[in-house]
């Protein structure tokens, strides 16, 4: 048997026990520290924040993230943000993307988008953001959708590797509205392309495309 996980797993309304949690000093754990603390911030600062990218996927039942923490936010309260997260030690780093900004906790990376594939985040989706349980702290996070949505809209011409995302569309497969996906995808070949590989491996029925 494993050693048991020090940390507490992420639950998810809807969804249950999101898989085991982060193993006691790895990479995942010390992010999902730097996610409570940023959260706690934005929370105390007044801002309001979703939690995206793959620590939301793992709240609703993905594996866990062990790459950086993603929040949503508007543009207009990004400085507002980075204020609340320098105010808790978090230093903010240049980035030549317009869409995002980013702040390091140490070494784990906290990125603060605001504009994910050229559709500016507004009260509309932060309002579908459910309170869940991450890491025993309720933080709002965003619904399984508008995650996988924002994240098939991020598929390029040069950024395209299904493999790290595969897993999330089988993890999310019974709390995503996939003809909503696919209407607002679309326009995207690389979305299209992602959704008929999940098709071919009957993870969505075919007629969603």
């Amino acid at each position: 048997m494993g050693a048991v996980p020090t940390e507490p797993k992420l639950i998810g309304r809807g969804s249950g026990t999101a898989g085991p949690g982060p193993e006691s000093g790895g990479v995942a754990d010390g992010l999902l520290l730097s996610l409570k603390r940023a959260a706690a911030a934005l929370r105390d600062a007044g801002i309001e924040y979703a939690l995206a990218g793959g620590f939301a996927a793992y709240a609703h039942g993905a594996a866990v993230s062990t790459h950086d923490v993603d929040f949503v936010v508007r543009e207009r309260d990004v400085q507002a943000a980075l204020d609340a997260l320098g105010g808790v030690g978090m230093t903010h780093l240049e980035s030549p993307e317009n869409w995002l900004e980013k702040a390091y906790d140490g070494e784990h990376l906290v990125d603060l988008i605001h504009t994910p594939s050229g559709r500016p985040v507004d009260g509309e989706l932060l309002g579908r953001a459910d309170e869940m349980t991450v890491g025993a702290v309720f933080m709002p996070v965003l619904p399984a959708t508008d995650l996988m949505i924002m994240r098939l809209l991020a598929f390029t011409e040069t950024a395209c590797d299904f493999s790290g995302f595969l897993h999330v569309g089988r993890a999310l497969r019974e709390q995503v509205d996939w003809r909503r996906v696919a209407a607002e995808t679309a326009r995207s070949p690389y979305a299209y392309a992602f959704l008929t590989l999940l098709a071919r491996l009957d993870v969505i029925e075919e007629d969603v495309l």
